[in-house]
């Protein structure tokens, strides 16, 4: 299930492939990205799931952040599309701000939050000698890894192979920008009809 999940192009693949094309290293970024789904494992192994079910608004509020913010830096990568120059790299920025920017990507993806409170506890027993906390931690644990695996492969083989043709980089740019865009748009559409 997990792998099915990462392997499906959404905002975390959108934000390594402009990573990828745009930044010396991707290492910054898919840590970054990897990190929010740290963060989504700890907060719903500490019972989020529980306070969700009490107060389901919190999880409307949630969509709402990661959804505008989706847009923003959709329009940004529409605004300022990646065009690489063969042979040549650009400036890497800062690593923090990399990082930061990819957590905020997939730590606020409502659709993240929504995948591990609706399957992990699924997968888990209360029966067993492994407190319910630590079996969906070491359940995301393997679905971090699931994502390093697919996210370093997505955005490297954005740098490889795009970075020498630059009008597809652009275009791939542009597209993954859009992608961010027409997802955050469902997201509050999906929540104001709710």
């Amino acid at each position: 299930m997990s792998l099915l999940f990462v392997v499906t192009p959404g905002s975390d693949w959108a934000y390594a492939i402009a990573a990828g094309l745009r930044h010396r290293t991707v290492l910054p970024a898919i840590g970054g990205l990897l990190a929010g789904h740290l963060t989504a494992t700890a907060v719903v192994a500490a019972g989020m799931a529980a306070l969700v079910a009490r107060e389901p608004v919190l999880l409307t509020v949630l969509t709402a952040i990661g959804a505008v913010y989706l847009v923003w830096l959709g329009i940004g990568t529409i605004t300022h599309p990646s065009s690489p120059q063969a042979g040549t790299e650009q400036p890497s920025g800062s690593w923090v701000r990399h990082a930061v920017r990819g957590a905020a990507v997939s730590g606020l993806n409502p659709k993240l939050f929504l995948l591990f409170l609706a399957l992990l506890p699924q997968f888990t027993d209360p029966d067993a000698d492994w407190p319910l906390a630590i079996q969906i931690v070491a359940l995301g644990l393997v679905h971090v890894a699931s994502c390093a695996v697919i996210y370093l492969c997505v955005a490297s083989g954005a740098r490889f192979v795009l970075r020498a043709r630059p009008g597809a980089a652009r275009i791939v740019s542009r597209v993954s920008g859009g992608a961010m865009i027409v997802i955050g748009v469902a997201l509050l559409v999906e929540q104001l009809i709710r």
